[in-house]
C-alpha cells in the first residue's frame, strides 16, 4: 500500500467490527502497536438488544440495519487495504435465542470470525483497554454497554477477574418498561452483588462506554469546562453524585446543553446516570475518570507481544508526531537527553516520574508547529499538542505539554488571558513549563533545529551559576540573542548565566 507522507508503516492497517448491543462500529487504525491511533471510525445505532430481555429475541429491524452496517464496513476494509479484521460481539448476540444464527450470517458478510464475548472475557478486554490508554491505572474500570455492565478491578498491570451485570442501557430500559422509577429500583437491587466494588474507595472509577461518554459531555458543556478532549476526563466523586441524580430524575430534553448530545443517544442517558450513581454511591471512588479506550483497544493490546505492551504510549506517539511533522526527528531526541542532563543537574528542577516522562514528550513535540506562519506557531502547537489523540496522558499533562511548547515559540512575556488551558494547570506545573519553554528556546536559537549540535552544549546548573558549555569550535554560534536567552532561563531558576569553552576531545 501506498502512504501519504503524514501515515507512519506499521505495516497494513487493523481493523475492529464491534457488534454491541446499542451500536455496531467499525474501527479502523493505521496499524498494530502500542499506540493506536484511528484512521476511520463509524457507527451505526442498531439496537439490537432492545428486546433481548422482554422477548429473547434480536429485533428484525435492529438485525436488518446490523447486516447493512456489516457490508458496507465489509467494503470498506476492503477499499482501505486492511491487512486483519478482528470482529467480537457483546451481550445482545449471547443472550438471544435467534444470536447463533444472527452471528453465522454476520460472520458470512464479513468474512471472518466474531468473538462471541463472554461478560468475564469483555471485562477482561476493557480493563486490557484501561492498561492500554492509562497512565500506571489503579481502580475498578466499568463498561457500560446496551445489554450489560462489566465491572473489574486494575491496577498497573494487573487484571482482575471480571463480573457482569444485567445493567446495560437498553436492557434497563427493557426489563423497566421505560420507567426510570423502575429502573432505579432494579439498579439498587442489583449493584450490591457486585463485590468488585468494596475495593473501590478512595480509588478512581474508569468509566467505559458511549452513554457514559455521553454523560461526560454533557457535564462538561455544562461546566464551560476548557478541553473538549473527553480521554481522561475527570468528575470529582461529590459532583458525579449530584449530575447524575440531576440527569435522571429531570426531563431529558429540557437538560441545559443537551444539544451537545446527539438525539440517537438521549433516551439511554438516564439509566447510564442511574448506574453512575448507584455505584459512586456504594463504591465510593475519588473520582470518575473518562475513557475513550475500550474493549477494541483491549483487544488490539492483548495481542501485542509483552516487550511492547510495556512500552509508554504517551512517550512513543509522541515519538511519532516528532517523526512526521518536526524538522530534524534526531534533534527532538537529542533534546530529550539536553534537558534530562539539565533537569538532573538542578536540584531545584528535580523531578518525579510523571514530570519527567511528560517533559521528555514536551521535547519530542517541540517542533511540530514549525510549518505555521511565525505569528501563530504557539498557538497552533498549543491546540495540536492539547487535542492530539494521545493515550496515557490525563488532562493536566495535556496542559504542561502544550503550555511548555507554547511558550517555546511566543517567549514567556506572552499575554496569557487568553489561553484558557491554563485553568487545568497548578502554579507548580505552569512554572515548570515556562522553565521548560525557556530551555526549549535555547535550544533551538542554538541549533537552528538541526541534531549534532546539542549533544555538544550541555547545560548545566554548577553551584549559583547556569553553565552552557561550548567547544571552541561553535563558539561563532554564540550571540546576543543566545545570551539573552540563556539570562533569561537563568534568572528564571535563581541563576546567574556563564559561558564555558572547552576543548572537544579533551576530559569534561
Amino acid at each position: 500500500m501506498t502512504h501519504a507522507p503524514g501515515r507512519l508503516s506499521h505495516g497494513a492497517p487493523v481493523a475492529v467490527i464491534d457488534i454491541g448491543s446499542n451500536s455496531v462500529r467499525l474501527v479502523v487504525y493505521e496499524g498494530l502497536n502500542r499506540a493506536l491511533t484511528p484512521v476511520f471510525n463509524e457507527k451505526a445505532l442498531c439496537g439490537l438488544g432492545r428486546e433481548v430481555l422482554s422477548t429473547g429475541r434480536l429485533p428484525q429491524d435492529a438485525v436488518d440495519r446490523a447486516f447493512a452496517a456489516l457490508k458496507r464496513f465489509r467494503a470498506l476494509c476492503d477499499a482501505m487495504q486492511v491487512g486483519e479484521v478482528h470482529a467480537l460481539a457483546t451481550a445482545a448476540a449471547r443472550d438471544a435465542q435467534n444470536g447463533p444464527a444472527f452471528i453465522a450470517e454476520c460472520e458470512a458478510i464479513c468474512g471472518t470470525r466474531i468473538e462471541l464475548l463472554t461478560g468475564k472475557r469483555e471485562a477482561e478486554l476493557a480493563a486490557c483497554g484501561i492498561v492500554a490508554g492509562v497512565h500506571a491505572p489503579d481502580g475498578i474500570v466499568g463498561d457500560l454497554g446496551g445489554g450489560s455492565l462489566e465491572l473489574v478491578d486494575v491496577k498497573a498491570g494487573y487484571v482482575g477477574t471480571g463480573v457482569t451485570l444485567p445493567l446495560g442501557g437498553l436492557a434497563l430500559q427493557d426489563r423497566s418498561s421505560r420507567s426510570t422509577r423502575k429502573a432505579e429500583k432494579i439498579v439498587r437491587d442489583t449493584i450490591p452483588e457486585a463485590q468488585v466494588l468494596e475495593g473501590l474507595a478512595g480509588r478512581t472509577f474508569y468509566a467505559v462506554g458511549g452513554t457514559w461518554r455521553a454523560l461526560a459531555r454533557l457535564h462538561m458543556f455544562t461546566k464551560g469546562y476548557p478541553l473538549h478532549v473527553m480521554h481522561g476526563y475527570v468528575i470529582p466523586a461529590r459532583e458525579a453524585l449530584d449530575f447524575t441524580r440531576i440527569v435522571h430524575r429531570a426531563d431529558t430534553e429540557a437538560l441545559a446543553h443537551i444539544d451537545v448530545i446527539s438525539d440517537a443517544r438521549r433516551p439511554l442517558l438516564a439509566y447510564g446516570a442511574l448506574v453512575l450513581e448507584n455505584i459512586v454511591r456504594q463504591g465510593r471512588p475519588s473520582e470518575v475518570v473518562i475513557s475513550a479506550l475500550g474493549v477494541r483497544e483491549g483487544l488490539l493490546y492483548s495481542l501485542l507481544p509483552e516487550a511492547e505492551r510495556a512500552g509508554d504510549p504517551l512517550l512513543i506517539a509522541a515519538a511519532e508526531m516528532n517523526v512526521l511533522r518536526s524538522r530534524s526527528p534526531l534533534h527532538g531526541e537529542e533534546l530529550v537527553a539536553w534537558t534530562d542532563g539539565f533537569f538532573a543537574s538542578a536540584p531545584v528542577l528535580e523531578e518525579a516520574e510523571e514530570e519527567r516522562r511528560l517533559r521528555r514528550a514536551a521535547c519530542l513535540l517541540a517542533d511540530v508547529g514549525w510549518r505555521a506562519h511565525p505569528d501563530y506557531r504557539g498557538e497552533q502547537s498549543l491546540n495540536m499538542i492539547a487535542h492530539a489523540a494521545f493515550a496515557g496522558i490525563d488532562h493536566p499533562g495535556r496542559a504542561y505539554v502544550a503550555l511548555s511548547v507554547y511558550f517555546r515559540h511566543v517567549g514567556l512575556g506572552a499575554d496569557e488571558s487568553d489561553t484558557r488551558i491554563l485553568e487545568l494547570v497548578t502554579t507548580g506545573m505552569l512554572d515548570r513549563a515556562r522553565i521548560l519553554g525557556a530551555a526549549m528556546r535555547v535550544a533551538y536559537v542554538l541549533s537552528a533545529a538541526m541534531p549534532g549540535i546539542l549533544p555538544r552544549m550541555p547545560l548545566k546548573v554548577r553551584g549559583d551559576q547556569l553553565a552552557l558549555s561550548v567547544p571552541k569550535q561553535l563558539v561563532p554560534l554564540i550571540n546576543e540573542r543566545v545570551q539573552n536567552r540563556l539570562r533569561q532561563l537563568a534568572r528564571l531558576i535563581g541563576r546567574e548565566p556563564a559561558l564555558e569553552q572547552y576543548e572537544e576531545g579533551a576530559a569534561d
